[in-house]
């Protein structure tokens, strides 16, 4: 739990974007989107989410960033395939699943930028100590 604490700035962005999108999956999926099958992508995310959180210090960094680009990857794939995503960001007439969309959206992009904020930070860091 002492780790937790003294988490950097960009740790808590990356931690804060992770559950982020994984709450706005799990509203999506509530409110009658099709688009996720199962419980596996917040599952993943909160799994990432306390790995930043606890996991060691070494590979934190790099989990940090490869999950959340691979799903924001995945989804946008998805939109430019199937325009369902890009359809549920613009359908104001189902709230929940535009909400949650939008979360998604801002999660990822929290937790990707906090990811690579960790990179650099650790890169510095090396550098310094070199």
């Amino acid at each position: 739990m002492n780790r937790v604490k003294h988490l950097s700035n960009w740790a808590w962005l990356s931690l804060i974007g992770l559950v982020l999108t994984a709450a706005g999956m799990l509203l999506q999926i509530a409110a009658g989107s099709e688009l996720y099958p199962s419980l596996t992508g917040p599952i993943v995310l909160l799994a990432t989410a306390v790995f930043v959180a606890l996991g060691p210090g070494r590979w934190t960094p790099y989990v940090a960033v490869v999950v959340p680009l691979v799903l924001g990857l995945g989804a946008i794939i998805a939109a430019v395939m199937t325009g369902e995503f890009i359809e549920q960001l613009t359908n104001l007439g189902a709230a929940g699943i535009l909400l949650g969309s939008l979360m998604h959206v801002v999660g990822l992009t929290a937790a990707v930028t906090g990811g690579v904020g960790m990179l650099l930070d650790r890169r510095a860091q090396v550098g310094v100590e070199r």
